[in-house]
């Protein structure tokens, strides 16, 4: 049989990798039956503030259409600046316990493969009706924060609002752009006072970042990656680099999480909160800094683990990221875990906060749609849309699907990258140690940034060793890369 093109062959094992991993490929008749049934998107209600002239904007991937968030800031006096973020409020068209609703409790978040994206709401909702796309009309949940000059937030609120996106912009030229590498962006530059609208919150996110940082927020840097196809052959993995617009969102996004948190906890309302728990493997992220000649108290403390991180991004920025993915693997997994009035969940270790949750991409993620359901409950003066046990199953649901869902994207990437390696069978290539347990070792090449098992030579090696490993073998299907250690010349 003819082999087929590698797209629809990844498509395919994509889509058996959902199965099996319990979530759902496609939309149910039921589900498709109610959107279509859906004749616009949802419209203001008595107490939606109109906020359509503020200057918003969005900053996203470059093929994003599902627009979760906007921001805008306005400045204030004694040097202090007021963010804004629109957040969708899918739940205005997405109604509790509805076909639509059920689907995405069932998968409970997006899942992006390197050959397809299986979205958790229908397309016309997520990338239309409930996105915020430019140029259109959209209710929204905002999140306002007061910003001091030094970057500290003083207060914030939580309110529904009219918004309309005045340019929808993409991560990598906005960047570009800030850090002085290229023009402005078109749209940037067609609209009246977006420059300095962009440059201002680019001022302020910088502030808040550092302010972070300082509390222990950890500055972790990974090789993430995306398959490039030529037509319908992939051609290579590519680095997905972080740069400046994607670190502004990451500040307004944490702050505005944070924000949402407290006004829940405020409201005697419960929240699902998004926590990272102390590390139970602190002391081999205290091995890892001693042989960089570094020292790590023998408690976990994230501003001491920051302060090792920010000094080895100075010292070796090249190896930086393999280091932030040794970290990041010994920190351990996040998860949900619901907070009640008067009782306190763990709180988040690699952010340095307490109060945390998930409320900015409810396009995509079902927790953020769960936590917008009781912020306008809050709102109303209403009770809890959801019974305690009910929030208590669903955080634990949410964790093993998201658990499952990270999966089958791992799945897919190592079946990319096994097609990529599959002609390279033999080659030798540096590698990281990435994880260490009875059930295998495994390692990622330093280039191309992909990941395989270590089937021989394996002994005594720990999370975060360097070494040299030959190409053994690759099986497509299941994601198999096989590596040995290479043996020194003689």
């Amino acid at each position: 049989m003819p082999t087929p093109p590698s797209k629809n062959l990844l498509k395919a094992l994509a889509r058996r990798a959902m199965t099996e991993r319990g979530l759902l490929p496609d939309f149910s008749p039921r589900v498709l039956a109610e959107t279509a049934a859906i004749l616009g998107p949802a419209g203001p209600d008595g107490s939606t503030r109109d906020q359509r002239g503020l200057l918003w904007a969005s900053i996203d991937n470059d093929d994003s259409r599902d627009l979760d968030q906007l921001s805008v800031a306005e400045p204030v006096t004694g040097g202090a600046v007021t963010i804004l973020v629109a957040v969708a409020d899918v739940d205005a068209t997405v109604k509790q316990g509805s076909a639509i609703d059920e689907h995405a409790r069932a998968n409970t978040t997006s899942v992006y493969t390197a050959a397809e994206t299986f979205p958790m709401l229908p397309v016309r909702l997520s990338t239309d009706l409930t996105s915020l796309a430019e140029d259109q009309d959209r209710v929204a949940l905002v999140i306002e924060m007061a910003v001091a000059g030094d970057g500290t937030v003083s207060g914030s609120e939580v309110y529904r609002a009219l918004v309309r996106n005045h340019a929808k912009l993409a991560y990598d030229s906005v960047a570009a752009w800030l850090e002085g590498r290229a023009a402005a962006p078109p749209r940037v530059s067609q609209v009246p006072g977006l420059e300095e609208q962009l440059r201002l919150q680019d001022r302020v996110a910088r502030a808040m970042k550092q302010v972070r940082h300082r509390h222990g927020a950890l500055s972790l840097e990974t090789l993430e990656t995306r398959a490039v196809f030529e037509g319908e052959a992939i051609s290579e993995l590519r680095p997905d680099d972080r740069n400046s617009a994607k670190d502004l969102i990451e500040d307004f996004m944490v702050a505005a999480n944070g924000a949402v948190a407290k006004y829940l906890l405020g409201r005697g309302l419960p929240a699902l909160r998004r926590v990272l728990r102390t590390p139970k493997r602190w002391d081999r992220i205290v091995a890892l800094a001693n042989g960089l000649g570094e020292r790590l108290p023998d408690l976990p403390s994230a501003p001491a683990l920051e302060a090792f991180l920010t000094l080895r991004r100075q010292v070796d920025p090249v190896h930086f990221p393999d280091l932030s993915l040794s970290v990041i693997k010994l920190l351990g997994k996040g998860e949900y875990a619901v907070e009640r009035p008067g009782q306190s969940v763990d709180g988040h270790f690699g952010l340095a906060v307490q109060d945390y949750t998930h409320s900015t991409a409810p396009n995509r993620r079902f927790p953020d749609l769960v936590n917008h359901r009781l912020v306008k409950a809050a709102l109303r003066g209403a009770p809890s849309p959801y019974l305690d046990q009910e929030l208590e199953a669903l955080a634990r649901h949410c964790t093993d699907q998201e658990d499952q869902a990270a999966k089958v994207e791992r799945q897919v990437r190592k079946c990319a990258a096994a097609l990529l390696l599959a002609p390279r069978i033999g080659e030798r290539f540096e590698g990281l140690v990435t994880g260490a347990a009875p059930k295998g070792t495994w390692v990622r090449l330093t280039n191309p940034p992909v990941e395989g098992k270590l089937v021989r030579g394996f002994e005594g090696l720990d999370v975060g060793d360097r070494l040299r490993v030959e190409l053994l073998g690759t099986n497509v299907e299941r994601g198999f890369i096989d590596f040995a250690r290479a043996k020194e010349a003689a």
